[in-house]
């Protein structure tokens, strides 16, 4: 068997960790012949609960889990690994707003920006917990890590158009690619439906409900998180977790040709984007890790007014978390 890779996911006793880590102990994610061992990290309350995550890991038996640590210090955490899943963060509940989430959550990201400089020098770091776009600012740029090796999940909010295209199309999840969220894990994102396509062609063809496709389908992509909080008392954990391995496996293996997918990474002024902002793209990967913008989409006037207003919001967020970066 091949050396281990090292993982690290943070909030590991939480219900989108817990969704996590028995795909990563399994084999599921990186394949049957590739050993992973694990680092847990947790706030000092939640350890106990962590201790019984690591029996039931165990229990599994599974022939591809080469180790577990734990800890409730970000720096051991850390140390040596190849990949970091940012997921510990305070879940949004019943009533919050975005400016409630940064002030609890964008202090935690501070420690642990620095606490990746003692990671491999291949690390990748995927930012989950939310805001995961400006926690993923605020992580990079208190990190020597290069700004390359940070992204933030879009890729929930990609999961979910695919899906409600896919239903209104009478057609299958996997028929429908090119699919692009612009901007912000947040109620301002554009899901792009002038770019999409549903078994090769523009899905503005093949769904010829245009009304549909400006509205309900937008404001449902945007507004799902808040539904499901409505729905179960509780924010998204099975489907953030499948998403953030989807996430995981985009950049570990290479983009099906003429097609991409959803991540925020840091922006070199891509689509006019201030620098250095972690802004939702379309990327492709060569499957080492490694991402490219997809640049020269078109979009309609309309559809700029949209971009505009997310990446508003984002540099809004920058502002309101200056003393942090």
């Amino acid at each position: 068997m091949a050396n281990p890779i090292r993982v690290a996911v943070t909030g590991a006793a939480g219900n989108i960790s817990y969704s996590i880590l028995f795909r990563l102990a399994s084999g599921a994610i990186f394949g049957p012949d590739r050993p992973v061992h694990l680092k847990l990290l947790e706030i000092p309350p939640a350890m106990k609960a962590l201790n019984g995550v690591v029996m039931e890991l165990n229990d599994c038996a599974f022939p591809t889990l080469a180790g577990i640590d734990i800890t409730d210090k970000a720096e051991t955490a850390f140390d040596g690994v190849n990949w970091a899943i940012l997921v510990g963060s305070k879940p949004r509940g019943p009533g919050m707003e975005r400016g409630d989430l940064i002030r609890e959550n964008g202090p935690i990201f501070v420690g642990q920006g620095k606490a990746l400089n003692k990671a491999a020098s291949d690390v990748r770091c995927i930012v989950v917990g939310n805001p995961c776009n400006t926690n993923c600012l605020i992580a990079m740029k208190n990190s020597d890590v290069g700004n390359d090796r940070f992204s933030a999940m879009m890729r929930l909010d990609q999961n979910r158009a695919q899906s409600l295209l896919a239903e209104k199309s009478g057609r299958t999840v996997k028929e429908v690619t090119n699919m692009v969220i612009w901007g912000n894990h947040s109620n301002n994102q554009y899901p792009d439906c002038e770019n999409v396509r549903i078994g090769g062609k523009p899905a503005t063809e093949v769904i010829g409900d245009k009304e549909w496709l400006l509205g309900d389908f937008i404001k449902t992509v945007q507004n799902r998180g808040a539904d499901v909080i409505k729905a179960r008392g509780a924010s998204s954990a099975a489907s953030a977790a499948n998403a953030a391995l989807d996430h995981l496996l985009s950049l570990a293996r290479p983009t099906a040709a003429g097609d991409w997918f959803s991540a925020a990474v840091c922006s070199d002024g891509q689509y006019g984007v201030d620098k250095e902002l972690i802004f939702g793209y379309p990327l492709t990967s060569p499957g080492d890790g490694t991402w490219k913008v997809v640049e020269g989409l078109p979009m309609s006037d309309w559809a700029k007014g949209k971009f505009e207003k997310v990446l508003n919001e984002l540099r809004e967020e920058r502002e309101f978390v200056k003393g942090l970066l």
